[in-house]
């Protein structure tokens, strides 16, 4: 194997990496809007309640106020994970390329190696024509 087919082998395997990562913090970030989803139908199921329930009514205030906070948090929260899932595409992105100059280099020194095959070949061959011709004469 070659250093540059093993420098490939650990650039797949990095982008392989970000990848996990990248679809694990996308989980998080479903989970949290989740989360504030349902903690907007429990405002709601609340609010319902207050207005079926006179006495219920005087709770309501408290209610809404903790649900507000809690919201706010669920808020940045996600917030906080959607820049964590933007740094993560942008190295993943940085990774993708690294991973393609690799394969980039890879290929250059194969096309080089076939191009010296290919002269070898061709000398080889002039020679060869050139020493039949000398003991035809």
């Amino acid at each position: 194997m070659s250093w540059a087919d093993s420098l490939i082998k650990l650039s797949t395997y990095e982008v392989e990496i970000l990848q996990k990562r990248l679809g694990e913090i996308a989980d998080r970030r479903m989970a949290a809007e989740m989360k504030l989803v349902l903690l907007e139908a429990e405002g709601e199921a609340e609010a319902h309640r207050a207005r079926e329930d006179a006495e219920h009514g005087w709770y309501q205030v408290g209610f809404l106020e903790g649900l507000r906070i809690r919201k706010a948090a669920a808020q940045v929260e996600i917030d906080r994970i959607a820049d964590e899932e933007a740094g993560a595409r942008d190295a993943l992105s940085l990774a993708y390329e690294e991973q393609k100059k690799y394969e980039q280099v890879a290929e250059g020194i194969a096309v080089a190696r076939r191009k010296e095959v290919a002269k070898q070949e061709t000398a080889a061959l002039d020679e060869l024509g050139l020493r039949r011709a000398a003991g035809a004469r």
